[in-house]
């Protein structure tokens, strides 16, 4: 699961950037980082810099890290609940 959402993460970097450049829709901010928190942190960073994309924005420059760590902490202590 956690591969499908780096996956998606990296994939709607590429597409927001794309639709960034044709001037097209966009997908929101809140949904690019929701897909950093929920499991796609690792994508999400790989994606913005291997597209230059958001990386001049804090919120994702800081954001996207803090998000990967928080959420991946989150699923080693449910792990660990449930073990």
């Amino acid at each position: 699961i956690l591969i499908l959402l780096n996956i998606i993460g990296f994939l709607s970097m590429y597409v927001d950037k794309k639709r960034a450049i044709y001037n097209k829709w966009r997908i929101k901010e809140s949904v690019l980082l929701a897909i950093a928190f929920f499991g796609g942190g690792i994508g999400s960073y790989l994606g913005m810099y291997t597209f230059r994309h958001k990386t001049k924005h804090k919120k994702f420059t800081v954001g996207v890290p803090i998000l990967t760590i928080v959420s991946y902490l989150i699923i080693i202590s449910l792990l660990i609940v449930l073990i």
